[in-house]
Order: structure tokens, then C-alpha cells, then sequence
């Protein structure tokens, strides 16, 4: 099987208050994009997961959240085979665009579809949320408001999909120090923080006055967007480091990519993508579907 597990952005976030447990009390609107990690999933003879991936940054065995989510499926339908699972990266790791969490869901979509065990979306979200707060959301394939910690999950219609120029510097935020910090942050100065309306919909990220204080880049990154005659908005997605920009009518990416490396910073990794409605295309436009 081949899998194509999207990326996320959060449209928005907002923090309600610090739980009991240690987690944030959140409130956020995320969607998938076209953008998408590929893991290829096969049974094996002998009774082990034999894991690979391209990017070597990644944890190995079970320290990966595909091992961990393939070991709770197992566990959890009492499936012994052996399986042969390898991941192609292209989501880049600590960039706020729930990667490791989209890989993990996509997992338990595979082996759910592999095996035949007829596991509810209900039953899979169960699961999903035991691997971590994002998971569940990947696992419903639709935009959608998740509140709690992030596991409760109600999939919303998007009223446009948007055009998106993801940007991410040559460094990661880890999401506990982003949230942290939180409720002791402060704005720094000449960073616009209030929420904007942009294609019908507000944007806004609570994240954003902890992860700037710390990483002045991605404030000056999101300020210098917001000044661009393409750009209708930009945001921070989730504890970042990537910063994402709504691109207006027919703008030009490339134009822009080449203005935000001259000015900003060359070594910026840069995507242009799409919002996606349902993320159960073909590879041919990138869109994550199963394929036998």
C-alpha cells in the first residue's frame, strides 16, 4: 500500500487555559494541505516491523510515532504479521505542520484498510488521540474545529480553499517550549497580534506572542508578509517555525519566494500549497489517498 499523509496549517488558535493534566485548553480551526509525506506499508514473513526512513533527523524504532501507531493497532486488534513500512519525508520536522502526527493517523488508516479489521473512525480517533494531541484530527480527513487538548474533533467546511506559501527557517520550534511560556509572554513592539479576515475567515494564533519573543524572525517574517500587495494574510501555524501566507487572486508564488529570500532570510525553505477539502486524491496532485 502507499499512503499520502497531508500536512496541516491551524486557520486558527486559540488557548483557553492550562488543564489539570499539564496540557492547554485549545481551541483551533486546522486543515489539511496538499502537501504530504508518503509511507508505503507491507505485510512481511517474519513477525517484527522493519521501519526506514529517508530523513535521518527522525527518531528510529519505536521512538517513531509510525512504529508506535503500527504497535498500538497490533496490540489493539490483536494482529500479528509482519510488517515492511518505509517513509518518504516531505513535510519538514518542527515546523507546526503536524507531520509526525499525520503520519501516525495515516498508519492506523492503512492497517485498518490492509487487514481488514473494520475499525470505526470512532475507534481509530480513540487510538489516535494515545499517540498525541494532532492525531486524531489527521485520522478525520476534513478540515475541522478541535478543542480539549486537541482531540476532540468536529470536521466544518471550509467556504474557499485557499492559496497558501508555507516559509520555515532553517530551525524548528519544540510545541512544549511554545506553550509554555504562554500565559508570561508579551507582545513585542510593532507586531500587529490581532486576528484578521481574509476570504471570509478570521485568522488568528494565540502562539504567536511566545514563539515571536523568543524567534524574532518569524515576527519580522509575518510583519514583511503582511506589507506584500499578494499576500491577504499571514500567520504562524501552531508553535510554528513555519510562517504561512493566503495568497490573493492570481499572485504569483514564485515572485514572491524569490523577494522573501532576497529580504527576509536565503535559506528559508518555501512551499506553495492548497487547503484540500477531503485529502483522498491520487499522488498525481499530491493529495493523500490509499492506493493498493
Amino acid at each position: 500500500m502507499q499512503l499520502y499523509a497531508p500536512a496541516k496549517i491551524n486557520l486558527s488558535l486559540e488557548i483557553k487555559g492550562r488543564r489539570e493534566d499539564g496540557f492547554h485548553e485549545i481551541e483551533t480551526l486546522m486543515a489539511p494541505i496538499s502537501l504530504a509525506d508518503r509511507l508505503t506499508i507491507e505485510r512481511a514473513n517474519q513477525e517484527t516491523i522493519d521501519f526506514s526512513c529517508d530523513d535521518a533527523a527522525l527518531p528510529p524504532g519505536e521512538d517513531n510515532l509510525v512504529v508506535r501507531a503500527a504497535k498500538l493497532f497490533e496490540e489493539t486488534t490483536k494482529t500479528k504479521s509482519g510488517l515492511r513500512i518505509s517513509l518518504e519525508k516531505k513535510i519538514p520536522h518542527g515546523a507546526g505542520l503536524g507531520g509526525g502526527s499525520s503520519n501516525a493517523a495515516t498508519t492506523l488508516l492503512g492497517l485498518n484498510e490492509l487487514f481488514g479489521t473494520g475499525l470505526s473512525q470512532k475507534d481509530l480517533m480513540e487510538l489516535a488521540a494515545q499517540l498525541g494531541s494532532d492525531v486524531p484530527f489527521f485520522v478525520a480527513q476534513a478540515a475541522a474545529i478541535c478543542r480539549g487538548r486537541g482531540e476532540i474533533v468536529s470536521p466544518v467546511k471550509l467556504p474557499v480553499a485557499l492559496r497558501l506559501l508555507l516559509m520555515k527557517p532553517d530551525f524548528g520550534v519544540p510545541t512544549p517550549s511554545a506553550y509554555a511560556p504562554w500565559k508570561d509572554s508579551r507582545e513585542l513592539p510593532g507586531v500587529d497580534y490581532a486576528p484578521q479576515e481574509f476570504s471570509g475567515m478570521r485568522f488568528t494564533n494565540d502562539l504567536e506572542r511566545p514563539v515571536f519573543e523568543k524567534f524574532i524572525l518569524l515576527a519580522h517574517l509575518k510583519t514583511w508578509l503582511r506589507e506584500q500587495s499578494e499576500v491577504g494574510a499571514a500567520l504562524l501555524s501552531g508553535s510554528g517555525s513555519t510562517v504561512f501566507a493566503m495568497l490573493r487572486g492570481e499572485a504569483d508564488s514564485n515572485q514572491l519566494s524569490a523577494r522573501v529570500r532576497e529580504k527576509i532570510d536565503p535559506k528559508l525553505w518555501i512551499c506553495s500549497t492548497t487547503t484540500v477539502a477531503t485529502p483522498q486524491r491520487s499522488a498525481a496532485d499530491s493529495r493523500p489517498r490509499t492506493r493498493d
